[in-house]
């Protein structure tokens, strides 16, 4: 590495410490008796903005033999990069993208965890990036690949990334500095010292390994078996419902009525499992080679469904204890140390009038007076639960759960679930593959205020269709079509344009044939 200019390129999102990072390398190349020189380029594209950091190391003493200093590149450029290193596994994708991981030169280290983006957040369907496929393209790719969770290595010592990561690069053994001045400077920055060191200590010894086995593939987040026994003799007849459904759909049922339990209470779960029997009496009608699907789909629709978000649901879940713990444990902010969380809430008139009584809420969505007195309320304020009355506020808008069943929200979900349901028994009878994909239509209506809004109206732009799709023998597949189109875009163009070409009449025979001449 003496003879000529080393090039390393970290990849780090805001807030890992890619600067801190940088500036230990700079520190300990400098004290090794190397010219350096760093430049950065921030990023606002992803979650807290990535931000490419550049380094060009070249020893002095080279410098003085040949007479004179090198020149210097301010930015990587593809297939010249002899380390690069991501904190975070889509970033090393993006470095293999913009061809910096080349398969003859680049060391890549990698952190294996995700830390997702907002377009992934914000997807109208499943928009996260299969991680199995990711970690196998980076695996395919650079000259040598060391890999491990080096997020949950941060997490175990109290440290920040950025100390993890020096010490994968000082065990991948890719510069040529002696550990003692990887661990000088981190005691010359001043900056939580001994945890520091200790997660460097921690992702050296990592690293010298090469890293981690991959992980499993993620499975769906379902208990493996259904218990005998349920907690309390309270919820032992719903878990012998549950045991009376097909042993490959105990588990997803089983689920659901965790879920419902959760979101509101015994009874709520009762009626979960008295509607979704409902739908598995219709399985009479299902193909042989299709047995359950329908029930399936349903089990996991209706779960989500009747646990909508409405501004209780969202109170509770902010209010809650893990929360709190997830947030410290994200941020790194050890134990006993304050912290401060700000909710920032801008209920619309639509939510508000949600949470009241149903009459009453009725009212208030057809009186202009009524919306002009609630105005002031969706201008948003900030919340900080953190504080006792902050908390309290939010613990109180929680607490309307009791009283939930006669609010205006419950009532409208409530009767377009019934809606839905009366559908899906229509349709099984004769159509039992369209009855299925409108099953899984559900997964349209999600979210909270114009998320739920827009999938609403996807959703009941696909059932209309449904006396169309009924009458074609490629109906289902048509559906599951639309579904995929309507996840496409928020603004529904997709949609618009599989709908318009659904309803557009068949050409004319001698159209046809004058399109083939």
């Amino acid at each position: 590495m003496s003879e000529r200019t080393f090039k390393l390129t970290i990849a780090a999102l805001g807030g890992q410490g890619g600067g801190v990072l940088t500036d230990w390398l700079i520190a300990i190349a400098e004290s090794n008796g190397y010219i350096v020189q760093a430049t950065s380029v921030p990023g606002v594209a992803q979650r807290t903005g990535a931000t490419i950091y550049y380094l060009e190391l070249f020893a002095r003493s080279e410098a003085a033999r040949r007479g004179h200093e090198p020149v210097m590149a301010l930015m990587p450029v593809a297939g010249d990069v002899d380390c690069v290193v991501a904190a975070e596994l889509a970033e090393a994708g993006r470095a293999i993208q913009r061809g910096l991981v080349s398969a003859a030169r680049t060391t890549l280290i990698a952190s294996t965890h995700r830390s997702y983006a907002i377009a992934e957040k914000s997807a109208l369907g499943r928009g996260a990036v299969d991680s199995q496929a990711l970690l196998e393209l980076v695996r395919a790719h650079g000259k040598r690949s060391i890999l491990f969770d080096m997020e949950a290595t941060a997490q175990r010592h109290n440290s920040l990334i950025s100390a993890v990561l020096l010490g994968a690069i000082s065990g991948a053994g890719v510069l040529p500095f002696a550990v003692e001045a990887f661990e000088e400077a981190i005691r010359a920055g001043g900056l939580a010292v001994e945890t520091n060191l200790r997660a460097f200590a921690d992702a050296r010894a990592q690293a010298e390994r090469g890293g981690a086995p991959p992980p499993a593939a993620e499975g769906p987040r379902l208990p493996q078996t259904v218990p005998q026994q349920a907690r309390s003799a309270q919820l032992q007849p719903l878990l012998e419902r549950v045991r009376a459904f097909p042993a490959a759909l105990q588990p997803l049922v089983l689920t659901g009525v965790r879920r419902t339990l959760d979101y509101q209470d015994p009874a709520y779960a009762e009626l979960y499992l008295a509607r979704l029997e409902r739908i598995a009496a219709l399985e009479e009608h299902a193909p042989a080679d299709t047995a359950g699907a329908l029930t399936e789909a349903t089990a996991r629709s209706l779960a989500l469904w009747m646990t909508f978000e409405d501004t209780i649901r969202v109170a509770d879940l902010k209010t809650r204890a893990s929360r709190f713990e997830r947030v410290r444990t994200e941020t790194g902010t050890p134990p006993g140390q304050l912290y401060g969380i700000t909710e920032f809430m801008r209920p619309r008139v639509a939510e508000i009038a949600g949470t009241l009584p149903a009459r009453l809420g009725s009212w208030v969505e057809r009186s202009p007076r009524a919306r002009r007195w609630l105005e002031p309320l969706t201008r948003g304020r900030q919340i900080r639960t953190s504080t006792v009355s902050g908390f309290l506020l939010l613990h109180a808008v929680a607490g309307l759960r009791r009283w939930r069943r006669g609010s205006r929200r419950y009532q409208i979900e409530n009767a377009r679930i019934e809606e839905w349901l009366s559908r899906l028994a229509q349709l099984a009878r004769a159509h039992y593959a369209l009855a299925v994909e409108l099953a899984r239509a559900q997964r349209l209506v999600k979210g909270y205020g114009e998320t739920h809004e827009r999938g609403w109206r996807s959703f009941c732009a696909l059932t209309a269709e449904l006396p169309r799709l009924a009458s074609r023998a490629d109906g289902a597949l048509l559906l599951s079509r639309l579904q995929q189109a309507a996840l496409a875009d928020e603004d529904g163009k997709a949609l618009a344009r599989e709908l318009a070409g659904l309803a557009a009449p068949p050409a004319a025979p001698e159209v046809q044939q004058a399109a083939s001449a």
